[in-house]
């Protein structure tokens, strides 16, 4: 019995002992750690891109709340160290060369795009273009596909860069702040296609048209050169992706070689057409809406022809 009393006062000493270290040590020290890293972190941003990339963050129109997030989820600093990242990637790795970007109206604004390249790097370059090529600076919110909500963390690390699930409200609610929204019509049709298919646009889905006509907002068509050749896709599993609970599993073969993870540095040429100003009913009838979406397409069509055509090479 006495041994027993002196195992629980031990017991009881040492988990005062760790409760007071916990709190008076240990977490003081893992808080100073932290603001240390996110310190360095700033640091090597800022030589990386140059005190620009400061002065873009503090002009950049971003509707938050208590100065740091917004209603969909936007974490302001999460979206700056995204942005870091997106500048590697467009200055640095892909190399993008940006056309027409002094196009794009002020105020609200769809921007309708080709989507390819099986993971939405395309998307993160058109974003880069606003952010880094634009004057004034914007921000860009892309709406995503819902099942990518259910993917462990990514879900959440879209929301927090500030990407907003592809639903009429959030889009609409979006427009009314004044954003800039990027939209996909071809959905994973369009990012996932073959090689073979490259430069070949999906069907496009009809929202964007119907938003557009409803909020009375000009579509500005986005072209991206660059994306196709950066997977090579021999084709899709049907059923892979439906053991995986994914629209689509693309068969890449350069997956398997070493590094082979990361896409292949292709050109990036983005192309931004004249504001689209569209004149209707949104209630109107799918074939009405379909002759105006059909304007759309085919002018993403000539560009991207045209984008092909014109580039030297796929890498150059």
């Amino acid at each position: 019995m006495l041994n027993r009393t002196r195992l629980r006062r031990k017991a009881t000493v040492a988990l005062a002992k760790l409760g007071r270290f916990t709190t008076d040590e240990a977490l003081p020290v893992a808080h100073r750690t932290m603001t240390l890293a996110l310190g360095a972190a700033d640091d090597a941003v800022l030589r990386m891109l140059g005190p620009d990339f400061e002065d873009r963050v503090r002009r950049v129109n971003v509707n938050a709340t208590h100065g740091r997030s917004d209603p969909f989820g936007l974490d302001l600093q999460t979206a700056k160290y995204a942005a870091a990242v997106a500048a590697f990637f467009h200055r640095f790795y892909f190399r993008s060369q940006v056309f027409g970007v002094e196009r794009i109206p002020h105020g609200r604004v769809l921007l309708i795009a080709n989507h390819s390249g099986q993971l939405p790097i395309d998307a993160m370059m058109i974003g880069a273009a606003l952010f880094f090529d634009a004057e004034p600076p914007r921000f860009v919110r892309s709406m995503v596909e819902k099942w990518t909500q259910t993917l462990p963390f990514v879900g959440t690390f879209f929301q927090r860069c500030g990407q907003v699930v592809g639903v009429p409200e959030n889009a609409r609610r979006l427009l009314s702040q004044g954003d800039a929204v990027l939209v996909f019509p071809e959905g994973t049709k369009g990012v996932s296609k073959p090689f073979a298919q490259r430069y070949q646009l999906a069907e496009f889905g009809l929202g964007f048209m119907r938003l557009a006509l409803e909020t009375n907002t000009p579509v500005v068509p986005v072209a991206v050169v660059g994306a196709e050749e950066q997977y090579v896709n021999l084709g899709n599993s049907d059923r892979l992706a439906k053991l995986l609970s994914m629209p689509v599993f693309p068969m890449i073969p350069q997956a398997l070689l070493p590094g082979g993870v990361l896409p292949l540095p292709t050109r990036y040429r983005v192309y931004f057409g004249e504001p689209l100003h569209f004149d209707g009913d949104a209630d109107d009838e799918d074939a009405v809406i379909e002759d105006k979406v059909l304007v759309v397409k085919n002018t993403i069509q000539s560009m991207l022809k045209r984008g092909v055509e014109e580039r030297p090479s796929i890498f150059w």
